[in-house]
């Protein structure tokens, strides 16, 4: 019984220790990320933001959900939506938003010097036959 208790102990010891560590790694592992460029592909799923939409707010919406999804994704606070992605979105008309789209998110560094945020995400749209088994896949810059 005491054996039991003292594993139990070592355990309950070990175990805040590695919640800290991971945090830790976390942490400075989120901070570094911001930094460096890169790009991938995403699947957003508009239909769900639309549901209690009213019909005149849901393309205005759509475009929305994919700035706020590839600032969170990117961690920029600067989000670039290109036309032919604005294009796709409203192809529909205001109400009839397609139910999924395949988004390209690239971050890059801002060229200008005075810019606040040294970052900026570029969201582009990529055209797929079907979205039936797509994952988030990093992209190879040339």
């Amino acid at each position: 019984s005491s054996d039991l208790s003292s594993a139990a102990h070592q355990a309950q010891l070990k175990r805040p220790v590695l919640t800290s560590l991971a945090t830790m790694a976390k942490t400075a592992k989120g901070s570094r990320a911001g930094k460096e460029p890169v790009t991938r592909d995403y699947t957003i799923h508009l239909h769900k933001h639309m549901q209690k939409i009213s019909f005149k707010k849901r393309a205005p919406r759509a475009v929305r959900v994919v700035r706020q999804f590839a600032a969170k994704c990117m961690t920029t606070k600067d989000v670039r939506i290109d036309t032919k992605l604005n294009k796709f979105l409203w192809s529909n008309g205001v109400r009839n938003v397609p139910r999924r789209v395949r988004v390209r998110l690239s971050r890059k560094r801002n060229e200008d010097e005075d810019a606040k945020e040294k970052m900026f995400t570029l969201v582009q749209h990529v055209p797929v036959e079907s979205f039936k088994s797509l994952q988030t896949e990093t992209v190879r810059d040339e």
